[in-house]
This record gives C-alpha cells, sequence and structure tokens, in this order.
C-alpha cells in the first residue's frame, strides 16, 4: 500500500542549501546536506551548516539521525529533536569519536530526518505502578 505524502515547507537561506532527498522509494530518512567544508578533530562536536528552514506539521517531530557510513567514520550526530514550533536553520550536530579529523565538505550528505508521530503527555502523578517483566533494572533490556 503506497504511503500518503506528507507535505513540508522549505526554505533555503543559503544559496548552496540542497532540498533533503530520498534515496529510495521505501527509504524512511531523507538525506540532508552540508552547505560548508569543515575539518571536525578528534573528540570535537560541530554544528555544520544546512542552510536549510523546515516548517514541521504540527503534531509531528524531526529527528536527525546518523548516516551509517558516517557512523561507521565514528561521526554521530548529536542532539537530534527538532520541533515543530521551531523555525530556525536545521544543523547536523556532529561529534568526532574517531581516531583522526575527519573531512566534511560542501554538499556532503551530513545526517537523514526522520519525521514522526508524537503524542502530548499528560502526567499524573500515582504511589503505584504496574509491574512488569523487566522491572527496574535498567541494565538488561535485552534479557541477558
Amino acid at each position: 500500500m503506497p504511503l500518503t505524502p506528507l507535505k513540508i515547507k522549505i526554505k533555503k537561506i543559503h544559496p548552496d542549501a540542497k532540498i533533503p532527498t530520498l534515496s529510495t522509494v521505501n527509504a524512511a530518512g531523507f538525506d540532508i546536506y552540508s552547505i560548508e567544508d569543515k575539518i571536525i578533530l578528534l573528540g570535537e562536536t560541530y554544528p555544520v551548516k544546512t542552510g536549510i528552514v523546515l516548517e514541521i506539521p504540527e503534531g509531528k517531530v524531526l529527528h536527525n539521525w546518523d548516516r551509517s557510513g558516517m557512523g561507521m567514520k565514528g561521526l554521530k550526530i548529536h542532539g537530534g529533536v527538532i520541533d515543530s514550533d521551531y523555525r530556525g536553520e536545521i544543523h547536523a550536530i556532529l561529534h568526532n569519536g574517531s581516531n583522526e579529523p575527519r573531512e566534511i565538505k560542501k554538499g556532503d550528505r551530513v545526517c537523514q530526518g526522520i519525521i514522526i508521530d508524537y503524542y502530548k503527555p499528560e502526567f499524573e502523578e500515582a504511589t503505584e505502578l504496574s509491574e512488569s517483566k523487566r522491572g527496574a533494572d535498567w541494565n538488561s533490556s535485552t534479557g541477558r
């Protein structure tokens, strides 16, 4: 069954900015591109500029995720939640956890975005919570 497209307004705020792209028909994440050249040093965290502003619909949130190829090189995304009321430039906040400097070039795909639904929580204080198989054991989520 084909998915219903979700229209996202986008504004380029830099002449080198690119519209995000989907690599395949069934890709969940869309590629987001750098507008700058940068060498990210060992242990450095740097907000790579993309030159785009998105209008995420209310009830949705944009998550920026690693691209697997960059992750294999030790470049990981930090701070990837973008709310529907944010109207600033999208950045790919990359951390270099490798053992050497990593180069980002203008036009490189620096992260992938995924837009998902979210729910507005209403917190209700309780004195007891229901039991679960896992319980409070935070360090053994896989059961090992």
